[in-house]
């Protein structure tokens, strides 16, 4: 998935071997003013992500198992479901990565003292994020996911860069990318051991709130840097301090091959077509509404064995 300014081009290959292209319309509070606002734009981008990230792979699922029924298949996750999910899921976040830290350091607090257990959290809850992100990306099923996404950042840089979309040009970047997802978790992580260091670790209901309550402002400023490192990538401070986030795209990222990387560079070159308003090719459906009804048709486009 390659997300341009107002919507989203998803690119799936079906069992048939053809790549299909689908169109999703981003939600229109995430494409305003509030956007433009510093700080605040990091907190709308972080919703949208997700909700948009849940719609995608609601579709991509669908299409990549090349359902009898397409429409029942995607309408079968409801924007309830998703919602709900994404509750659970940020719910778990907060609870495995800021809370439970928090829980284990109290063993530290008398031998430590407040300031020491607050850095022991931030070991813990750094660690706890590093060897998740090992664990999942050890398990087999996620290794062809893992290579999309090498896919789609090697694609943009192409892009970057001016290059012809092509698999040989794509193929010379590193798929690793500075603008990355897991750089901003990264990010938020290394922020959050500094912003938590000097906040008081009693009572307990300030801890919690601070944890959960300071969560968007970090997020906010993580989106920050990252957006600034993006367009100084030349700059050697920044590349510095970007380097541990290009270090584990290690974990999330694998070199991909041919077939991934012609789905990336179609996704990339439909997103592209959308924002300069140039018509797409054999695809002439409007483009999906979320939260809103719309056609569920499909334009495939044969990809060449070969090539």
């Amino acid at each position: 998935m390659i997300r341009g300014r107002e919507q989203a081009a998803i690119a799936v290959r079906n069992p048939a071997g053809e790549i299909c292209v689908r169109e999703l319309t981003v939600p229109g509070w995430a494409t305003g003013r509030l956007r433009g606002i510093p700080y605040i734009r990091g907190m709308v981008i972080f919703a949208e992500t997700l909700i948009v990230g849940m719609h995608a792979l609601s579709m991509s699922a669908a299409l990549s198992l090349e359902e009898d029924d397409e429409e029942g298949a995607e309408e079968s996750i409801s924007n309830f479901t998703i919602g709900l999910m994404l509750i659970v899921a940020i719910g778990l976040g907060i609870g495995i990565f800021f809370l439970a830290p928090f829980f284990v350091s109290k063993l530290f607090e008398n031998s430590f003292g407040s300031i020491g257990a607050n850095i022991i959290e931030g070991g813990l809850r750094l660690g706890a994020f590093v060897g998740y992100i090992w664990l999942i990306s050890k398990m087999n099923d996620i290794e062809r996911v893992l290579g999309y996404h090498g896919a789609e950042h090697m694609a943009v840089h192409a892009q970057e860069a001016g290059d012809d979309m092509t698999v040989e040009s794509v193929r010379k970047f590193p798929p690793a990318h500075p603008r990355c997802g897991t750089a901003f978790l990264l990010t938020v992580m290394l922020l959050a051991v500094l912003v938590f260091i000097f906040i008081p670790r009693e009572p307990i209901s300030l801890v919690i709130l601070s944890r959960v309550l300071l969560l968007p402002l970090i997020a906010a400023a993580a989106y920050e840097f990252i957006r600034y490192a993006g367009r100084h990538p030349h700059n050697i401070g920044m590349r510095i301090l970007i380097a541990p986030s290009l270090l584990l795209q290690e974990m999330t990222t694998r070199p991909p091959n041919d077939d991934q990387i012609e789905v990336a560079i179609e996704a990339l070159t439909h997103a592209v077509k959308l924002d300069q308003g140039v018509p797409t090719e054999d695809h002439n459906v409007p483009p999906t509404q979320i939260w809103a009804d719309a056609p569920k048709e499909m334009s495939p486009k044969k990809v060449p064995e070969e090539g």
